[in-house]
């Protein structure tokens, strides 16, 4: 991580330390304590960003209890030798479909159930490819610490369509697919992992 950064995984740590003091604070010294910590570190991300504090600070704040990475999940859609990728309406870059699992859902549902609703393709997961720290990139990082599921997945019916969270949706042969990827969703790393492993049954899960 550079220099410049520093300041969130300073603050991302305070946030992580003081919700989990309050969670467990057995006084209102201990719960004001944490709290101040709280808005400390939402302080830091505003005075760093385009962020205000009382945004951050909600965001901080939103799920209770002992805090932990969030679950980025992805797949790896191999169709005739090629390699499904959707464009992400956000940011104008491709990476493979996939998002937020939802509370409730196992992996593999999770990651279906982001392909359907990204490229209107039914899948099936059925191998793991790598656990991924999300978050060990160069360059600006995200709010959150995350942990990225990589998973092959068999395409099955339906036709490849767009959605409020895609502007195009396509297979592409290896040797010719698009450079312009969405970096914090997939990188060239996992891409390389993903043909890996639908070449070789046998290769090791990756993780970090």
């Amino acid at each position: 991580m550079s220099d410049a950064l520093k300041w969130l995984e300073w603050a991302r740590e305070i946030q992580s330390l003081a919700h989990t003091s309050l969670h467990y604070a057995q006084n209102p010294f201990e719960r004001s304590r944490a709290q101040r910590l709280l808005e400390i570190a939402s302080e830091i991300v505003a005075g760093n960003s385009e962020m205000e504090a009382q945004e951050v600070l909600t965001a901080f704040t939103a799920q209770p209890g002992y805090v932990t990475p969030k679950v980025d999940v992805r797949a790896a859609v191999f169709r005739d030798g090629e390699l499904l990728l959707v464009r992400e309406a956000m940011d104008g870059r491709w990476t493979l479909p996939g998002g937020w699992a939802d509370v409730g859902e196992t992996p593999s549902l999770a990651i279906e159930r982001e392909v359907q609703e990204e490229s209107g393709l039914v899948v099936r997961a059925n191998r793991l490819v790598g656990v991924y720290d999300a978050n060990r990139l160069p360059g600006e990082l995200p709010l959150y610490h995350a942990y990225k599921l990589l998973s092959l997945c068999e395409p099955g019916e339906g036709d490849l369509k767009t959605s409020v969270e895609t502007s195009e949706v396509a297979f592409f042969p290896i040797d010719g697919l698009p450079s312009a990827l969405s970096s914090y969703r997939t990188t060239p790393r996992h891409i390389q992992d993903a043909i890996a492993a639908n070449h070789d049954s046998d290769i090791p899960v990756v993780f970090d």
